[in-house]
């Protein structure tokens, strides 16, 4: 029997979000289905996606030959349609949600993220293109990235966080959102006005990790495999409530401000002989997001469970990220800083093989 994800944001408090954009998931009504039948209450999207949805979807090819100063700006004139659409979509969820959920996500180009005044121009940029109040511009957390995301929220304006990797990552986020969050107001701003949430990478993570572990050999570390991800979740999670429902966060949680959700994102599972909600099962949770590519929402609505697990298990998370430190494996340090490296050139990549399929379909 099928799972009723509808269910899910009522009996657990998290929400699913589907890790894609496309004019065939709109205009066919595939976002439409997902929004209505499982509760899909918001989308992400990066230069991935995108690069494959221009060059899968026959919607996209007649708008390719438009006139444009450059491939650049073509690439936003089509996909500034997709965006509006889906946020038109989840608008009413949005107004519903009291602005907590019903949220696009638009990623800035890769080229930026060691550039924090180049970022801030950006945001403000795309978001004017798109014109929609539940849009998040997504800025990487890298140093300038986050220095970026502070001056953002200092001026209202919404953020999802990528390409988070770490323990360490959850930290400097949280902090910087609290300091901008806090800058806006005491410049008159309406804290219910900003959302922002922070988007924790987890399959790529356990990829790396085993490699090591697989590499070292010995019985500890191949015990270990698959297991680093979930346990850096839930101890983010743990982050998470001590940072925002402890004394620290109650002065802007009372002045209107919003905590800023965890978000799991890269949530396939990329080892087959790993189950297939490792990235969804263990981490539902109240105050979270669970970003999923479409298969693997198909196979959580085919068999998996609403039921809240994200704080079960913190004592053993928590251990297993002191046997990885024991064993070398640094998390915050070497980890987190090779893969935030590596996603930020995949985009790179995606982004510019998406510009020149754009120049080769508009030649």
């Amino acid at each position: 029997m099928a799972t009723d994800l509808k269910g899910l944001k009522a009996a657990c408090g998290q929400s699913i979000w589907v890790d894609n954009l496309s004019r065939t998931l709109i205009r066919d009504g595939i976002l439409r289905r997902y929004i209505e039948e499982d509760g899909v209450s918001g989308v992400t999207s990066n230069p991935s996606i995108f690069q494959k949805a221009i060059h899968g979807s026959p919607y996209y090819q007649e708008d390719l030959r438009r006139p444009a100063a450059s491939a650049e700006r073509l690439y936003e004139s089509l996909v500034v349609e997709d965006l509006r659409q889906a946020c038109d979509l989840l608008h009413p969820t949005f107004l519903a949600s009291d602005g907590d959920d019903g949220l696009v996500s638009w990623e800035e180009s890769p080229r930026l993220g060691d550039d924090a005044e180049a970022s801030i121009a950006e945001a403000e940029r795309l978001r004017s293109l798109v014109q929609r109040e539940n849009l998040l511009i997504k800025v990487p957390a890298t140093p300038a990235g986050v220095r970026a995301f502070e001056a953002l929220i200092a001026r209202g304006i919404s953020i999802n966080v990528t390409l988070m990797f770490s323990l360490g990552h959850v930290r400097a986020v949280f902090a910087a959102y609290q300091r901008g969050l806090r800058q806006y107001i005491a410049s008159g701003g309406d804290p219910r006005r900003v959302k922002a949430v922070a988007s924790l990478f987890l399959s790529r993570v356990d990829t790396l990790v085993d490699q090591r572990l697989t590499a070292m050999g010995s019985e500890e570390a191949l015990a270990l495999r698959g297991k680093a991800a979930v346990a850096m979740a839930k101890s983010a999670y743990a982050i998470y409530q001590e940072t925002f429902h402890g004394q620290g966060f109650a002065g802007l949680r009372e002045a209107g401000g919003r905590p800023q959700y965890l978000l799991w994102a890269s949530t396939s599972t990329k080892n087959p002989a790993y189950d297939d909600q490792l990235y969804v099962q263990p981490l539902i949770g109240p105050e979270t997001i669970n970003t999923l590519p479409e298969a693997t929402l198909r196979l959580f609505r085919e068999h998996g469970r609403l039921q809240p697990t994200l704080e079960d298990g913190l004592a053993e998370a928590r251990a297993t990220m002191a046997r990885l430190q024991a064993l070398g494996i640094d998390m915050d340090g070497g980890i987190a800083a090779t893969l935030q490296r590596e996603g930020l050139q995949l985009f790179s990549d995606s982004f510019e093989e998406m510009l020149a399929e754009v120049r080769r379909a508009s030649a």
